[in-house]
């Protein structure tokens, strides 16, 4: 897929050809896929890597989600992917999705995923306090 990041925990994709199913539409297991890109690109954006976490064996694994669907996505429509910081604890963190048509910003689907903060060894530890820092301020709106 075809993606950028446009600041905000804004991501835009064209939804491809590969991602559609026998009835043209988006196959809904890609808007899980697309929610973890919307993520990412959120914290990639506000200073927090997965990939820098894992090296330090900071794990976020998806405990829960959820997707209401209200309009499938087409080959090669253009959509959007909007992110937020819906809450954080000390131990897990909750995210919120909309994914939305572009350009008449119709909205497809709704989503929400909550990961919990682990070791290598799986078991539940406290995020980071400087990923929980950051994170907080994207929940309030407030720049760290």
């Amino acid at each position: 897929m075809s993606e950028g990041a446009t600041g905000g925990g804004l991501v835009e994709l064209r939804v491809r050809y590969a991602e559609t199913d026998q009835m043209a539409r988006a196959h809904h297991m890609h808007y899980v896929a697309w929610f973890e890109l919307g993520r990412t690109a959120l914290m990639r954006e506000n200073g927090v890597s997965y990939a820098e976490l894992e090296r330090q064996g900071v794990l976020l694994p998806v405990d829960d989600l959820r997707v209401t669907y209200r309009r499938g996505a087409t080959y090669d429509d253009r959509i959007a992917v909007r992110t937020r910081v819906a809450e954080v604890r000390s131990r897990s963190v909750a995210f919120a999705y909309e994914v939305r048509s572009r350009p008449d910003d119709e909205l497809l689907a709704t989503g929400e995923t909550w990961l919990v903060c682990t070791g290598r060894d799986m078991r539940p530890r406290r995020l980071p306090e400087s990923v929980r820092a950051v994170l907080t301020s994207l929940r309030t709106g407030v720049a760290s």
